[in-house]
């Protein structure tokens, strides 16, 4: 089959052919139809995070298709379903976590594209509980950008505690943050979307935002301010700069929810700030199976819409300087 291979951090992935991968006991075999090019994807493949994958792997954690095979014990899908392979690749099960609805915190994870080869391929393995059903009518270049963009931000949205009537900032419109506007406003809140790119803005203002700030000709912190503040901020810039913006523009009370991992694992709190304005700073990863079922259950009921653009697996390596360059409106789908 042929795959997207990371072989070093310092060089373009390689589309080549590898050999098909068989399924084990528990596991699926998966005919990729659609892949979403995620952030992630890119750090992977660089080597960006203190934790990093080992090479040759095939990253992806937005992948859709159709099982093709079963292995030993699966009851869950069968040959013929259609499935989203998510972030959470694999969880112990019996943890705390696991069995408080943490899932996304068990210890003994393993992440698709990252510990076990991801979805930039014709086929891919994966755990056959650990993958979601996709609802049928949608469509799998659609499902593959719900699967990670979707369900990241309807948690972190979740775990901002929105609530009819709040302002929320969502700073980063693009893959992920055309979503989390939308599942803000589902939510009941008032959004302002925050970018550098007219495009974008322009994107937010046609899924309904109530304000947009173009941080790059206007200071984001004053324009928010001036609205009299959010009460969440859901930061999806990869930029500790735009992580301190957002914890200025909150109001008294606000809730900063962390989303984008930036490379440089820092930034700037203000204690006196945070705690004399009862801030609250809080850390928000992937959605567990649950919230990817509701995430589905939302889009087949017509709530969301997906915005992207489709390219085939060849062209990752170009289709990658696009999203660092900004190039592309909002997610980049592969197509194998």
């Amino acid at each position: 089959m042929r795959a997207a291979v990371v072989t070093s951090f310092d060089q373009p992935l390689e589309v080549k052919d590898v050999a098909l991968p068989e399924p084990g006991p528990g596991q699926i075999q998966v005919r990729v139809e659609a892949s979403g090019l995620c952030h992630t994807d890119i750090h992977a493949a660089r080597g960006d995070w203190p934790v990093k994958p080992t090479p040759p792997f095939i990253p992806g954690h937005e992948g859709v298709g159709i099982v093709e095979k079963t292995g030993p014990g699966v009851t869950l899908h069968a040959v013929g379903d259609r499935v989203a392979i998510p972030w959470l690749g694999y969880a112990c099960g019996t943890c705390e976590y696991c069995l408080t609805g943490w899932e996304t915190l068990c210890e003994s994870q393993l992440n698709t594209g990252y510990a076990i080869d991801g979805g930039h391929a014709e086929y891919l393995i994966a755990d056959a509980d650990y993958t979601v059903a996709v609802p049928a009518g949608i469509d799998p270049v659609e499902a593959a950008p719900l699967t990670c963009a979707g369900v990241t931000t309807y948690k972190a949205v979740k775990v901002g505690g929105v609530t009819p009537g709040d302002r929320v900032a969502i700073f980063g419109i693009g893959g992920l943050g055309h979503l989390a506007q939308q599942y803000a406003q589902i939510f009941g809140g008032e959004t302002i979307a925050v970018d550098v790119t007219e495009e974008k803005l322009a994107l937010a203002k046609q899924l309904g935002a109530s304000h947009v700030v173009n941080a790059a000709t206007t200071d984001p912190v004053e324009a928010i301010t001036a609205l009299g503040g959010a009460d969440v901020a859901v930061v999806l810039a990869a930029s500790p700069k735009v992580l301190e913006q957002a914890h200025a523009s909150l109001r008294r009370g606000g809730r900063l929810v962390l989303v984008s991992l930036p490379k440089e694992n820092a930034m700037a709190l203000p204690i006196f700030q945070t705690v004399l304005k009862g801030i609250s700073v809080l850390g928000s990863i992937v959605g567990t199976r649950a919230d990817l079922a509701e995430v589905f259950r939302l889009h087949a009921a017509g709530r969301t819409r997906v915005f992207y653009e489709t390219r085939p697996l060849t062209e990752i390596n170009a289709a990658i300087e696009d999203v660092l360059a900004s190039r592309v409106p909002a997610r980049l789908v592969l197509i194998p």
